[in-house]
């Protein structure tokens, strides 16, 4: 399945560089969110690296998730493609 970064987690005061909200192609509802939890996403760097991630939770109510990375991604990260597995 192919899914979209969005953006950081953030809020106000602070932002989560190793959490990220994700959209995930063909997911439109919480429930189906949350039946993801728990399964891989992977995201590739321009020089072919590939930076591994964990679905933590569902994030609000249209279908996207958030996406805990082993280390956080960089900033060209946001707008792109990601794999699920």
């Amino acid at each position: 399945m192919d899914a979209k970064i969005l953006e950081y987690r953030r809020g106000r005061h602070t932002e989560h560089t190793d959490q990220f909200i994700v959209s995930i192609v063909g997911v439109s509802s919480r429930d189906e969110a949350k039946k993801l939890v728990g399964r891989k996403i992977t995201w590739e760097t321009p020089g072919k690296h590939i930076i591994i991630g964990k679905i933590t939770h569902a994030h609000g109510g249209s279908g996207t998730v958030i996406a805990r990375f082993e280390r956080g991604l960089p900033g060209q990260a946001l707008g792109t493609n990601a794999t699920l597995e």
